[in-house]
């Protein structure tokens, strides 16, 4: 059985670091694009709506 493959004990595999430096982009430009604001950057999206769902048709 190869042991080698997949990220190390401890580590974190290029996929996860990846999508932390997405996410950090994403919370850099949020907080970029609200300054100065009293409200905090959401990190989560709704889910589309409707009318997101029609125009994509």
């Amino acid at each position: 059985m190869d042991t080698t493959s997949g990220p190390k004990k401890g580590g974190h595999s290029e996929d996860t670091d990846e999508a932390r430096k997405r996410l950090e982009r994403s919370l850099e430009e949020g907080l970029e694009e609200s300054f100065p604001a009293s409200d905090p950057v959401n990190v989560t999206q709704p889910p589309p709506s409707v009318e997101d769902k029609t125009k994509g048709e």
